[in-house]
């Protein structure tokens, strides 16, 4: 059973490394400068694995009394070797951090276009904190691994493997002497390795968690403050980074355990290779003195490679965790979109929209069906309002317009056809949002409004800001069109930001316009100018309105009333108020009379 699980683990291990190598199709693009890299990162290795030969014929040259000049000459090959080996690792240096700058910043983009391409049902159960840490913390970590950590790898393997051919040379006795004790440092390596990494995901884990907090608590400051949670919050986030702080610690128990041993095992061996030398030397089995100082600075070598292979493995291990999660979001299959360009006539919609027997349920939650076997359709240019009480499946229905989900059963066709034969691209730039809760970027007006429209003209821009009755309060602005509305637009009014969010739909030019409570959260002023706005946007276009406000959606050609997921009432506002017991006439009567 024991076998099977190690096996289990071993496989799994392997499998995750080949998965990290994936990540050097990165470098591919910049293949010229890491070649170049790659060769200066071999001659400064194989230059030193000189050193030890040329110090043992310069300690046999001064020991036989030979001429001055050898050992001059044997001096300044030396210096030489090491002036070349230090204007190596220089060049080096510079050309693998430049590889690996724009190797990250490649990476970056790709994990976030993809994140961004990802379909809603993965940000269900997905925190935007723990997001942005994989892209800011995990990404960071591997920086390291690409600038130092495999170059290091690579030249203490060349020492690794050159030193033992020049050991065998040297000395075969004492290499397999020496080599007695490898096979339990590489056993102790995959053993603490195991642990190491094991510790090491935990703790980006932690860490993810603490930037989800971070990042969710300056998000609802507002809320924070109010209900006076500071202190909360503190707490909260100072168990998560005190948790991630505990794991770094136990993580570094295994590290100076490991690298403790290594040093005992090879500073043991040192003593160990001097001792058995000089025995042989006093045998005659050895030549020379410079032989074995070149043998002891050669086992100096190998044990310098294996401790810092050692190290190298330890960091590999905390950034194959790393890659774990940054992998986990890439196998992630995305939708399929297309950049913006002009909508090809067949794609091209009227407006008219029918909803088929249409069943659905959330991906996290498969037990509870939102919208049961629900019909009805809506003509091009009609104005739809969906009313019902809460969790009846309004906003659901928006979420399947816009093809954020497919339904489970039945389909939404798009002017007799159905919606999955639209690229989704093509579908979403012919509809525009506007919601209760508007989300403003933390940019200017201008770079609001644009935002319907990427590229726009300020004359564009500025007749939208008018058709949403917004132009003459941002004049007011000292700053104009490039007031910044702060983070979430903050520093606007309600009713300002209805308007902006309008202006932005009027830029659009949607064939389709969907309103959810657009005008729920407004005072009596500020709703009346926003209302005679989305009058002015509905005009000559297909509009589906959410309220709860049923004095919004009266002049609404039909009403569509659900509850419970089903669509149970469908009319005018006159004909519904007709039906005795229904829905929408008691809802009607409860807003009405009070």
């Amino acid at each position: 059973m024991q076998s099977n699980e190690v096996k289990k683990n071993q496989s799994a291990g392997a499998g995750t490394f080949k998965q990290t190598l994936r990540l050097y199709k990165y470098v591919k693009p910049f293949w010229i400068e890491f070649t170049i890299g790659m060769v200066l990162l071999l001659a400064s290795s194989i230059s030193s694995l000189f050193i030890p030969d040329l110090l043992g014929k310069l300690v046999d040259s001064g020991q036989k009394m030979r001429l001055t000049p050898e050992i001059n000459r044997l001096g300044f090959i030396l210096v030489a070797v090491l002036i070349g080996q230090g204007i190596c690792s220089f060049f080096r240096v510079i050309f693998f951090v430049n590889v690996t700058e724009k190797t990250l910043s490649s990476l970056r983009q790709h994990i976030y276009n993809h994140l961004i391409q990802l379909p809603m049902k993965f940000f269900l159960t997905r925190r935007v904190g723990e997001l942005n840490s994989r892209i800011s913390a995990d990404i960071s970590l591997l920086q390291e691994t690409f600038t130092t950590t495999i170059a290091e790898f690579i030249r203490n393997l060349i020492v690794l493997a050159g030193g033992f051919v020049l050991l065998l040379t040297t000395s075969a006795k004492l290499t397999f002497f020496m080599l007695m004790l490898l096979p339990v440092i590489l056993v102790v390596a995959f053993v603490f390795g195991k642990y190491i990494r094991k510790f090491s995901k935990a703790a980006q884990d932690r860490v993810a968690e603490a930037n989800t907090i971070l990042e969710e608590t300056l998000q609802g400051i507002l809320n924070v403050k109010a209900f006076a949670n500071e202190f909360f919050e503190m707490r909260r986030y100072g168990k998560k980074i005190n948790e991630a702080a505990e794991i770094g610690m136990k993580s570094g128990i295994y590290r100076g355990a490991f690298l403790s041993f290594l040093m005992l095992c090879i500073f043991g061996a040192m003593v160990a290779v001097i001792w058995k030398g000089s025995l042989l030397i006093a045998s005659g089995e050895m030549q020379s003195a410079g032989e074995l100082v070149s043998f002891v600075i050669y086992s100096a070598f190998i044990g310098g490679a294996v401790t810092e292979l050692a190290e190298v493995y330890s960091n590999l291990q905390k950034s194959i965790g790393a890659t774990e999660n940054l992998l986990e979001i890439l196998e992630e299959p995305a939708e399929e979109l297309t950049a913006p360009a002009a909508i090809a006539p067949e794609h091209e919609l009227n407006g008219l929209i029918t909803f088929e027997n249409i069943s659905f349920h959330y991906p996290s939650r498969s037990d509870v069906s939102v919208l049961k076997d629900i019909s009805f359709s809506v003509e091009a240019n009609q104005k739809v309002a969906l009313v019902g009480p809460s969790g009846a499946g309004k906003s659901t229905i928006v979420s399947l317009l816009l093809r954020f989900y497919d339904p489970v059963n039945g389909a939404i066709s798009f002017d007799g056809r159905d919606g999955r034969d639209f690229p989704y691209s093509v579908l979403r730039n012919q509809m525009a949002v506007v919601l209760q809760d508007v989300f403003l970027f933390g940019s200017s007006i201008r770079d609001n409004i644009a935002y319907g429209k990427p590229g726009a003209t300020e004359e564009e821009i500025i007749y939208a800001a008018k058709q949403a009755n917004a132009w003459e309060f941002i004049q007011n602005f000292p700053e104009g069109m490039d007031t910044m509305v702060g983070d979430r637009g903050v520093q606007l009014s309600g009713g300002q930001r209805q308007r902006i969010a309008i202006a932005r739909a009027v830029l659009k030019n949607p064939r389709i316009l969907i309103l959810d409570e657009a005008t729920s959260a407004l005072d009596a002023e500020s709703e009346k100018l926003v209302q005679d706005a989305l009058d002015k946007l509905m005009e000559g276009r297909t509009s589906i309105i959410i309220a709860h406000r049923l004095a919004t959606v009266r002049e609404a050609d039909k009403i569509v009333v659900l509850d419970d997921g089903y669509v149970v009432e469908e009319g005018t506002h006159h004909e519904l108020l007709t039906v005795d017991g229904g829905i929408y006439r008691n809802l009607s009567t409860m807003q009405f009379t009070n």
